[in-house]
């Protein structure tokens, strides 16, 4: 399994199976992998010729009181979980790939009586 951490590398390693005509599959997720990633993957696996996973922690889906710091990060175990399903790729950018102008240089939605219930909250 290929591990890229930037979009530069992504790009580079996506390229020619395009070019071949390839169907490419990409599951996000914030790492700390469980069965249900694992089965992401697997239909993955399933409807595509090679599947990518990312693993990004977003600091943009955690809120003031949240604390990003204590999310679970368990890179070397997710990194064993996917290649025992057969992932062709993992893409692990930091943050100051994806912001790269900083996380005050981007817009934050709150739809009141949306963003405050259920998963929102």
């Amino acid at each position: 399994m290929k591990i890229v951490t930037t979009g530069v590398e992504l790009r580079a390693h996506i390229r020619p199976m395009k070019s071949a005509g390839a169907r490419v599959a990409f599951v996000p997720t914030m790492g700390n992998l469980h069965d249900g990633h694992l089965d992401l993957v697997r239909r993955g696996i399933a409807l595509a010729d090679h599947v990518i996973v990312s693993i990004f922690v977003n600091p943009m889906q955690f809120g003031a009181d949240e604390d990003l710091d204590s999310y679970p990060r368990t890179l070397d175990d997710d990194i064993q979980k996917l290649k025992s399903v057969g992932a062709n790729a993992l893409y692990t950018p930091e943050a100051s790939q994806i912001y790269p102008e900083g996380l005050s240089a981007h817009t934050r939605v709150c739809v009141p009586g949306l963003t405050d219930v259920l998963c929102g909250a």
